[in-house]
């Protein structure tokens, strides 16, 4: 009998990802798509910053897929891009597709995108990625990203937008992720997904953030995600309907079951 393959990443969410993006101005210390584009020679830490557009992948024909695009994955959508990500996005939905977006969003990127794509209201969900409720916190590890305020406000809208909202509190940054679900889950329509961070070290030192203080907090944060501590949050927060389990988290309650 064929071993069930365990969903990971990605998988959990959508069918299919695409992006239209090459770098992100967020620049975030753990991002996974930056370490992959510095290994295989397509940016550099110094040059990942700077998002370009991806003509091929803007330009490809989009048919109807079976399941969830999801939409971007390997960058966000800023200031910068968001006319660019709102034409892919039309081209996307215009053939029927259902849209999973996923972003740490700027309240304007929010607004036009909610004013934009109301036509395809039904056929999307936005996906917000908040680590946690310090906006400090947030600095630290997404330097260009919005902060807690400005994501928090994010959602209210798409939510009051009529719009199915969720929430990615994956990576955690801090021990903040329950005051995030108090104080949001009542303008999330569909699930708050939780997950640990993945590879963290080796992909801050790919990403060039290999200085003493950022090694700290990475230490810090490994103190915080123990299994032990990981435990606890979960029985705290498992008779919670609207939580999901991110694939490194479910490895921590199979390991200790």
């Amino acid at each position: 009998m064929k071993k069930q393959k365990i969903p990971f990443g990605t998988e959990e969410w959508c069918s299919k990802t695409t992006n239209c993006i090459s770098g992100c101005s967020n620049n975030c210390k753990y991002c996974y798509a930056k370490s992959i584009a510095i290994r295989f020679g397509r940016k550099t830490p110094e040059t990942w910053v700077n998002e370009e557009v991806n003509f091929k992948a803007l330009n490809q024909k989009i048919k109807k897929i079976e399941g969830r695009i999801m939409y971007p994955s390997t960058h966000d959508i800023t200031p910068t891009n968001l006319e660019i990500s709102l034409q892919f996005l039309k081209k996307i939905l215009s053939v029927g597709n259902e849209v999973l977006i996923v972003t740490k969003p700027h309240l304007e990127v929010i607004k036009k995108l909610c004013d934009e794509l109301v036509n395809y209201k039904d056929k999307i969900i936005f996906r917000f990625t908040i680590g946690s409720i310090d906006s400090e916190v947030l600095k630290f590890w997404e330097p260009k990203a919005p902060s807690y305020e400005e994501r928090k406000q994010s959602v209210i809208h798409a939510f009051n937008s009529g719009y199915q909202t969720s929430l990615s509190c994956e990576p955690v940054l801090d021990d903040s992720v329950e005051s995030i679900v108090t104080e949001l889950q009542d303008f999330v329509t569909e699930t708050i997904w939780i997950g640990k961070m993945n590879f963290l070290k080796a992909r801050m030192k790919i990403n060039g953030f290999k200085d003493e203080l950022s090694m700290q907090k990475a230490n810090e944060l490994f103190e915080m995600q123990s299994d032990e501590k990981i435990i606890e949050l979960v029985d705290r927060l498992k008779d919670n309907p609207k939580i999901r389990w991110k694939e490194s988290i479910k490895k921590v309650i199979s390991n200790n079951n």
